[in-house]
């Protein structure tokens, strides 16, 4: 919403009132990001930013919270628009604060992020001299990005930040880089910030054709064998009333992908957990042994449906809904394409299949085939009450924290056992990296959420080994007084690293262990936080208690789990679906 416009102290007074304002480029950017209604910004400064600093300090109305590292920055602005929906926003220097802020970048770009990512850069007339700080913005990040550009005018610096916005949040979702060299930022100009704007050639379609949307409600009639593939788009849509609706209509079981966890609530019967390389058995063997497949903003990536080859070999209708007409057929041909917004095109399919006079096919023997998979119970573990197991953890952590705590999650074992153990309810409340797999930002994700929702617990699931990326933010936490909890599931190994050459390179475990960890909660104290050792399973469930009830202090829990222990089920590189593993074994399941 829009903000009433600042009172910069530098800016002269205006004589015509019915004129423009005459701002410097950095005024207009302050000036922009209120019109967006942006009230966060995350970053750390530089010689090519400093005029945008000095703007930011004279105003009230936009806050900056320094972080400790670039990449840190746009960590944090991707958790705040991953937990609220809205634009995260970045500001960092030119040179190593632009390629410090790649990592963080990419990561929201591979996972559909909306964000704009404010860079400076050196002055114009020294672009491409080699100057000190200088990099190519533009050309680095092209791969990473949604869309960049480089403001040469401060002329065209309002219209262009508004185009940003838009790009940013509207059709597929992702991060958008403004490259602002520092005379463009000195440089003064008549400022309108416009209401809306249209870009040639950029029209995302949203509604979903409706001929193929009656195509997709009679091929769920018919379906004997029907599932629900649901992938980050359904909630970057907001998807999840339509959803819920969908598979209580089309009586048809449902799997998440990691990004989509919560859209369909863990607690409802329908659900079969999450599909691909560590899901579970029932929603890999109904991922290939369905008749009627809808995926809904998920993209068949290789994590979810393993081997290509094998996963097409198996005869089935596919309905693909993505607002990414470039998503649908990229590895997998569907019957029925649609592309649109995935609440809209899921709100007209429900319509469809209400209207319908076809009763719905016969599932009784689709649902004794998935309870009779259900009964392999393939997340069960083994307990001593002795060594602690992650996944008891995990399980402690969502009985003691509840539907309405934010879990933020680093990357590796922790990940998946949170995923595979923490039993979401609601949309929104993991945040995690899935396409990219971005190590490190587990703390910074949790500092925009808990910026965010200051009311809320927001936990952040970390390893001995993610942690470390980004541990210099226990700093920020303590200067902005985001008390986050930390749980660190405390292995001595990059654990993911050590599982895969566990089973694929024969148990030889290269530079996987961790020899020299510090002594996390008394590096947590010198932060000024408060550090806790958990040594033994009858202390998990007190220390958990412990930091859920410190509301006011950021708390680092460090439990020594188990080192042996491995992600169960699996499917190893390059095999199908059907090849789990679904314990100590090195040979796969073999199904069929």
């Amino acid at each position: 919403m829009n903000m009433p416009a600042p009172e910069f102290r530098n800016t002269p007074a205006t004589p015509n009132a019915n004129a423009p304002r005459v701002l410097r480029g950095a005024e207009m950017i302050v000036e922009a990001l209120l019109a967006e209604g942006v009230r966060t910004v995350w970053g750390y400064p530089g010689g090519a930013v400093l005029p945008i600093y000095d703007a930011i300090a004279g105003q009230s109305a936009l806050q900056h919270l320094l972080v400790r590292h670039e990449q840190a920055a746009v960590h944090a602005a991707d958790g705040y628009a991953r937990a609220t929906g809205e634009v995260g926003v970045a500001l960092v220097t030119s040179g190593p604060g632009v390629t410090n802020a790649v990592t963080g970048i990419a990561t929201a770009y591979f996972d559909s992020i909306p964000m704009v990512v404010l860079s400076g850069n050196v002055p114009t007339s020294m672009i491409g001299e080699d100057a000190f700080q200088e990099c190519d913005a533009v050309g680095i990040t092209r791969p990473i990005v949604k869309h960049n550009f480089l403001v040469a005018d401060v002329g065209s610096l309002a219209v262009t930040l508004k185009k940003a916005f838009h790009l940013a949040r509207t059709g597929r979702p992702g991060p958008v880089l403004v490259d602002i060299p520092k005379d463009v930022a000195l440089a003064s100009a008549p400022f309108h910030y416009p209401d809306k704007v249209e870009i040639r050639s950029y029209r995302p379609a949203v509604e979903g054709h409706d001929g193929q949307i009656r195509h997709a409600a009679q091929l769920l009639r018919e379906a004997r064998r029907p599932y629900l593939y649901v992938g980050g788009g359904a909630v970057t849509a907001g998807a999840t009333v339509a959803l819920r609706e969908l598979a209580a209509l089309a009586d048809a079981p449902v799997t998440t992908t990691l990004m989509a966890l919560g859209a369909f609530s863990a607690a409802d019967p329908r659900y079969l957990g999450m599909p691909g390389m560590h899901g579970t058995y029932e929603a890999n063997r109904a991922m290939q042994e369905c008749d009627v497949l809808v995926a809904i903003g998920a993209r068949f990536d290789d994590r979810v449906i393993g081997n290509v080859a094998d996963f097409c070999a198996t005869p089935r209708q596919i309905v693909h809904i993505d607002i990414d007409p470039a998503s649908i057929g990229k590895r997998v041909r569907p019957t029925v394409p649609i592309v649109g917004d995935a609440r809209l095109v899921l709100e007209k399919l429900v319509a469809a299949l209400r209207e319908g006079r076809t009763p719905l096919a016969d599932r009784a023997d689709w649902w004794q085939r998935i309870d009779s998979w259900r009964a392999r119970r393939c997340l069960a573990y083994v307990r001593d009450g002795q060594c602690i197991k992650p996944q008891y953890v995990i399980e402690t952590l969502s009985r003691l924290a509840g539907g309405n705590a934010i879990i933020c999650s680093d990357v590796g074992q922790h990940q998946m056992w949170a995923a595979q153990h923490y039993r979401f309810t609601e949309p929104r409340r993991w945040i995690n990296s899935g396409g990219l797999g971005t190590m490190g930002v587990g703390l910074p994700y949790a500092m925009g959420v808990k910026h965010a929702f200051p009311e809320r617990d927001v936990i952040a699931i970390t390893g001995d080994g993610s942690i470390q990326m980004c541990i210099q933010e226990l700093s920020t936490c303590k200067q902005y007084d985001l008390p986050v909890k930390i749980v660190s599931l405390n292995n001595g190994y990059l654990g993911m690293v050590r599982q895969l050459q566990h089973v694929e390179y024969e148990r030889r475990y290269s530079q996987s262990y961790m020899e020299a960890l510090p002594d996390f909660p008394a590096l947590a104290r010198a932060y000024g936080h408060i550090g806790l050792s958990v040594d033994t399973e009858a202390d998990v469930e007190p220390a958990l208690r412990e930091a859920l009830a410190q509301k006011t202090r950021t708390v680092f829990l460090d439990i020594h789990v188990d080192g042996s222990e491995n992600v169960w089920p699996m499917i190893p590189g390059g095999r199908g679906l059907d090849e789990m593993l679904l314990g100590e074994s090195t040979s796969t399941d073999g199904w069929r």
